[in-house]
């Protein structure tokens, strides 16, 4: 038993010596922790969500329901088995970097990560791409072209 502690205490000391940590301070690595990842806002707050015995309530303005097609674009995030709800925002500045939007293309309506927002001389444009694709899609997204965004999954 003194072996096991002793070998404990040696590898703690060259974790220590690495820089390593078991912390989860926002300035020190943590090799329990991934790197951060684009995530969508918090468009639903907690008093809009009742939990029951026999059902969930979301009270939700604007919903819309939403089905998936099996493009695998969205994989494993999503996928044609999936059902969600969107909403339609209000506002071009309500979309931010790691929403899920649909938008509609010359190709129909497409659902994709908002991966970065810009403005240019025709306004507002959201430049997405799909988790599993390995390059953004090729043209600017406007607020006008925003079916809704993704809110929920379910599956």
């Amino acid at each position: 038993m003194v072996r096991f502690w002793i070998a404990v205490v040696i590898v703690l000391a060259l974790f220590s010596a690495l820089g390593v940590s078991f912390s989860l301070s926002e300035n020190t690595p943590n090799i329990f922790a991934a790197p951060e990842q684009l995530s969508p806002s918090d468009w639903i707050k907690e008093e809009q969500i009742k939990v029951y015995d026999s059902r969930v309530i979301l009270d939700i303005e604007n919903a819309n329901w939403s089905q998936f097609t099996n493009t695998n674009s969205m994989d494993p995030f999503l996928d044609e088995d999936a059902n969600a709800i969107e909403i339609v925002p209000k506002d071009p500045l309500d979309i931010h970097v790691g929403d899920i939007i649909s938008y509609h293309t010359v190709f129909g309506v497409l659902i994709h990560r908002v991966i970065e927002t810009g403005e240019d001389d025709q306004g507002i444009y959201y430049l997405v791409q799909g988790d599993n694709n390995s390059f953004r899609d090729p043209f600017k997204i406007r607020f006008e072209d925003v079916e809704g965004v993704l809110v929920a999954i379910i599956y």
